[in-house]
């Protein structure tokens, strides 16, 4: 029997990798000889660099760079197993989780070491780059990238703003003249699994600023903000970001990246699935086990166990997902060729003790997966 496990990390409890042998560990007790490939999986948020390092035998490189508040942080990106292709998590230069909940102000905070990291990758000789965007303290539309590569963003006085959301609104002119000439050798593609526009009431500042710190008056100012910047980017460079899906993600940094390094949008799911060769895995394969922490309705909005149940579906290969819990609208995903979705919570436990114990309930749950399909009832 061949099985191919293919999950996201369980936030809070275990990575992608620890999950996808936590499952290994349960299969193997009923099948220690079986043909069994771990392929861990990440929807282009948190793990991501971690999933295609490993799926690539590539590397990670240390950098220094700033934080969202201007603090300087160790941080890095990683090179994957051909020597040219960069990724790059921008949570771990310009993420929610790099400062306190008291600081979180998204007027304030810039992603500008995100900016730093991709400049750091091009000195190594990167051309190629896959930009995960999940997890973002900023909302400033990728401005303060923009500044550390090189660009101009110019008040009235044609003075260079600040850092954060905060400032758009002052910006005059934008010049690209000094953005590093290397950029323009380079494919970019953006990782991302919302499709959020740049601005409006579905758009970066109404949907994402309030955990990111935003007061109700705030989002206004931001979203105002974001207009009237993406505004001058028209007026600069004939591309308006305004409308198009997904390039509120991360802030609006994703629109940044579309309009002045002519990004590519991507679900997340799809690049990881893609260079990490999922599909050529499940050839001949007679089940596929997937999961993460929580699965329910927004699952198939470009979460991973949607993504590998569409690719498994192609191979005619039935998809089991295991989940820590399980949410409404849960039914949808059968039609995508997912046959059951399990939880790994096998006795009355608190959250707490969930996430202390992902391990073992992975691994318990899965070998009884297999244990039901042996069993042929």
């Amino acid at each position: 029997m061949k099985v191919v496990i293919a999950p996201d990390s369980f936030k809070g409890s275990l990575s992608a990798l620890e999950a996808g042998a936590a499952i290994e560990r349960g299969i193997r007790k009923v099948l220690p000889e079986g043909v069994i490939k771990v392929i861990p999986m990440a929807d282009g948020g948190e793990g991501t660099m971690d999933c295609l390092i490993s799926s690539t035998k590539g590397r990670f490189v240390s950098e220094s760079v700033v934080n969202p508040l201007g603090r300087l942080i160790d941080s890095g990106y990683g090179i994957l197993g051909n020597g040219t292709t960069c990724i790059i998590e921008m949570a771990m230069s310009s993420g929610l989780y790099l400062i306190e909940r008291y600081e979180r102000n998204p007027l304030l905070t810039t992603t500008f070491g995100f900016g730093q990291l991709i400049k750091a990758a091009l000195d190594r000789g990167c051309r190629q780059f896959i930009l995960a965007l999940g997890g973002s303290a900023t909302n400033d539309g990728g401005a303060g990238m923009l500044q550390a590569l090189g660009a101009e963003l110019l008040d009235i006085e044609n003075e260079q703003i600040g850092f954060g959301g905060g400032e758009l609104e002052r910006i005059s002119t934008i010049r690209i003249e000094g953005m590093d000439a290397r950029l323009s050798e380079c494919e970019f593609i953006i990782a991302c699994d919302v499709d959020n526009p740049f601005i409006g009431e579905k758009g970066a500042s109404a949907v994402f600023g309030p955990q990111k710190g935003a007061t109700t008056e705030m989002v206004g100012q931001l979203d105002s903000n974001l207009e009237h910047f993406a505004n001058v980017i028209n007026n600069t460079l004939g591309i308006a970001i305004h409308d198009i899906p997904g390039t509120g993600a991360a802030g609006g940094l994703a629109g940044g990246i579309l309009a002045f390094l002519n990004g590519k949008l991507e679900s997340g799911v799809s690049i990881v699935a893609r260079v990490s060769e999922l599909s050529n895995a499940m050839e001949d394969a007679d089940l596929v086990i997937t999961g993460e922490g929580r699965v329910d309705a927004q699952t198939v909005r470009g979460k991973t166990p949607y993504g590998v149940a569409k690719i498994a579906k192609s191979h005619n290969v039935p998809v089991i997902i295991l989940a820590g819990s399980i949410g409404e609208g849960v039914d949808v995903l059968y039609e995508y060729g997912v046959s059951a979705v399990l939880s790994i919570v096998n006795r009355p436990m608190t959250l707490e003790e969930a996430m202390e114990e992902t391990d073992t309930l992975l691994a318990a749950a899965s070998e009884q997966v297999i244990r039901i399909i042996q069993s042929k009832v």
